[in-house]
C-alpha cells in the first residue's frame, strides 16, 4: 500500500512538517475494472455453443410454444445425432443410446415433447430412424422445428 506525504504547513525546518494522507488512489483500480469489462464485452458473444444445423424452410411455419419441458434432438447432415443441442448439456448419440435415454425421460415425465431439428441435406432414412427410435421410446408429442421462408418456395398456381 502506499502513503502519501504532503508538507502540513509552509515551515520545512521542522522534522514534523509531512503528514501522511489517508487518501485510497483509485486510478488504478478504476484501470483494472476498465480491462476485466473490455474482456466480458468480447468474450461474452463467444460463449454461446451449438450444433450448426441448416433448418429448411417453409412457408406456413408457426413459432413453438416456449416452455423448459421440451427436449431439442438434432440431426446433423453427416447423420450425428444430438440431444438437447441448445443447451450446455449437449450429448451426441447412436439410436440405441437414443432410445434408452428418450425412455428414461419419459418414465420421469411422461408429457414430455421432443423438438426435431434436422438439417435438409439429411438422408429421408436417416429421419425416419430417429422418429422410429423417438416413437419406440414412447414420446407422442413431436414437432419439427423449420425456419420461415425467406422468399416463397412453391411457383404461384
Amino acid at each position: 500500500m502506499t502513503v502519501f506525504i504532503k508538507p502540513s504547513s509552509g515551515a520545512k525546518t521542522s522534522r514534523r512538517a509531512f503528514s501522511p494522507v489517508s487518501e485510497i488512489n483509485v486510478t488504478p483500480m478504476v484501470d483494472v475494472m476498465l480491462v476485466l469489462l473490455v474482456i466480458f464485452i468480447v468474450t461474452a458473444p463467444l460463449l454461446t455453443t451449438g450444433v450448426n444445423v441448416n433448418l429448411p424452410q417453409t412457408a406456413r411455419a408457426r413459432s413453438l410454444p416456449q416452455d423448459n419441458t421440451a427436449l431439442t434432438l438434432t440431426v446433423e447432415k453427416d447423420g450425428t445425432v444430438t440431444l438437447n443441442a441448445v443447451k450446455q448439456d449437449a450429448v451426441k448419440l447412436d439410436l440405441e443410446a437414443l432410445r434408452g435415454r428418450l425412455s428414461a425421460v419419459r418414465e420421469a415425465n411422461p408429457l414430455i415433447r421432443v423438438y426435431v431439428k434436422g438439417d435438409r441435406e439429411v438422408a429421408y432414412g436417416v429421419m425416419m430412424e430417429v422418429m422410429a427410435e423417438v416413437t419406440a421410446a414412447g414420446i407422442t408429442q413431436v414437432a419439427f422445428v423449420t425456419e420461415p421462408a425467406r422468399r416463397s418456395l412453391r411457383a404461384p398456381r
